[in-house]
């Protein structure tokens, strides 16, 4: 994917960029995006020669295994130790000849009913679970088996640990609270106090509001240096308000996020006419802390050049009913046509210190 993405952008900066941009409907379906519109990277990492990186944090290897994946190695873990301390069990049982005398009573056995394999297994799970039925048991005539009784509870108690400890994170990560933050389908470009500014908006669905929220952007594009290098997917940061406060949120309403497109704008240069040209992809990220659960949430999503509206500007979603505002999640993504100049923001400032 990233290859595709080099080659299609190296490829535009070989034609100077000339092509006119695909309509709406062929861009989406020919695109390749770094982050889709749900958050997701179309990053491939490719092969790992060094996989015993994995082993060395296995608790967050197996916390990011898919659940699938994830329950097998949950039952394989007891079904392993199970098998493992019952054959254990039963050899011993048979060298201490346990077996050939379970039903004389004079017979002092250290594995009390163990006569096969199922009933040497059956007395693993009831160790390892503490279910003590009563009928199969350790007794004090060995001092093998009461060490074997001692492993297998230690080793039972550190798998309980890190097998509920994984399936509890898994279950509890936050990644879900993101399916609730959502983002308008398009940016707009409009005037906000005469000056340009580039708008899209963000909500959150639940009642329980997240925690410092904050939000960042970046600007994906490729660019050729003045000593011809190519540097594909280049990250720019696209300025939100950080040096005024303006990217930490109180996100209780649907928030409308500005950049004000500046001198220090990556689109100080780009009008109407000249974003249909470009290709590049905006990633917005919001980040903050879950209220329930006190954990780090990141929520994101991506703009492409066809998905900027020039000359727009987004409905009002908030109305004042029975003394408390109300949300209409109906207009969220909802814009209309406002007059705008078509001239960058660049070009509208050599005309006003013209003028």
């Amino acid at each position: 994917i990233v290859g595709s993405l080099t080659d299609g952008f190296h490829q535009d900066v070989q034609q100077g960029d000339t092509a006119r941009r695909p309509n709406y409907g062929t861009a989406n379906k020919q695109r390749q995006r770094y982050v889709t519109k749900d958050g997701k990277c179309r990053v491939n990492l490719g092969p790992i020669e060094d996989k015993t990186r994995y082993l060395s944090d296995i608790f967050t290897t197996l916390v990011d295994l898919k659940y699938r994946w994830f329950l097998c190695v949950f039952t394989l873990c007891y079904i392993v130790t199970w098998v493992a301390f019952a054959e254990i069990y039963f050899i011993d049982a048979w060298l201490r000849d346990d077996v050939a005398h379970v039903h004389d009573p004079k017979w002092r056995p250290c594995f009390e009913n163990v006569d096969s394999f199922i009933s040497a297994l059956l007395l693993s799970v009831e160790s390892q679970r503490t279910i003590g039925y009563g009928s199969r048991l350790v007794t004090a005539n060995c001092m093998e088996g009461v060490v074997l009784l001692m492993a297998q509870s230690i080793i039972g108690s550190i798998i309980d640990a890190l097998m509920v400890g994984c399936m509890f994170v898994k279950i509890s990560r936050p990644q879900k609270r993101a399916q609730t933050l959502i983002f308008s389908k398009h940016c707009v470009i409009s005037e906000r106090d005469e000056k340009l500014c580039l708008l899209f908006r963000i909500g959150d669905l639940r009642a329980s509001h997240m925690v410092d929220a904050k939000i960042r952007a970046k600007l994906i594009k490729s660019r050729q240096t003045k000593e011809g290098e190519f540097i594909p997917l280049e990250q720019s940061e696209i300025n939100l308000g950080y040096d005024t406060g303006g990217d930490r949120l109180l996100l209780v309403e649907p928030q409308t996020i500005t950049h004000v497109i500046n001198e220090t704008s990556p689109f100080w240069e780009i009008g109407a006419e000249r974003l249909t040209r470009e290709r590049f992809e905006i990633i917005i990220i919001l980040e903050g802390i879950v209220e329930a659960s006190g954990m780090t949430c990141q929520a994101r999503t991506s703009y492409t050049e066809d998905e900027i509206l020039w000359g727009h500007r987004f409905e009002s979603c908030m109305s004042l009913e029975k003394g408390s505002y109300c949300v209409d999640h109906s207009a969220f993504d909802k814009t209309f046509p406002v007059q705008t100049s078509t001239l960058s923001a660049k070009e509208k400032s050599n005309q006003s210190e013209a003028g």
